[in-house]
């Protein structure tokens, strides 16, 4: 009992991290409806840089592959952030849309209710802090 103890004991503390440095951060994906193409990933500290942070100069964005399997995404600083996905079925590197609604799937960290238009970034925020993150975003199709 006490070899058990000890070894859960390590084993917490060394998935504790010093809540000052930086921290890695793990995508996972649900209801993706394919696995074709890519699926486009932004990372930003700022609302005015989301949901698209292509003008961000502090961004994160990464193209990962399609699938509902967990993928690391790297570490991030201490702070709060916003996420946001693309499914780019296609792979044209955008979202593709007709008459404003969404031709491919959409997801965002918090997985915020989405009704006319992308979530707040309040709504998306998720923190940084002391021990690795992981982000389940659950991936919408409209058309």
């Amino acid at each position: 009992m006490k070899v058990r103890l000890a070894v859960v004991t390590g084993l917490l503390l060394a998935a504790a991290a010093p809540a000052d440095q930086p921290q890695p951060l793990s995508l996972s994906l649900q209801g993706l409806r394919s696995a074709k193409g890519q699926v486009l990933v932004c990372i930003t500290r700022q609302a005015r840089y989301f949901p698209d942070c292509s003008d961000d100069p502090e961004r994160r964005h990464m193209t990962v592959p399609a699938t509902e399997q967990a993928t690391f995404l790297g570490s991030l600083p201490p702070g709060e952030y916003g996420l946001a996905v693309i499914h780019d079925e296609n792979g044209n590197g955008k979202l593709d849309t007709f008459a404003g609604i969404p031709r491919e799937g959409v997801g965002f960290s918090r997985n915020p209710p989405i009704r006319f238009g992308a979530p707040s970034f309040r709504s998306a925020l998720f923190p940084v802090s002391g021990s690795a993150v992981r982000q389940e975003v659950k991936v919408k199709y409209f058309l």
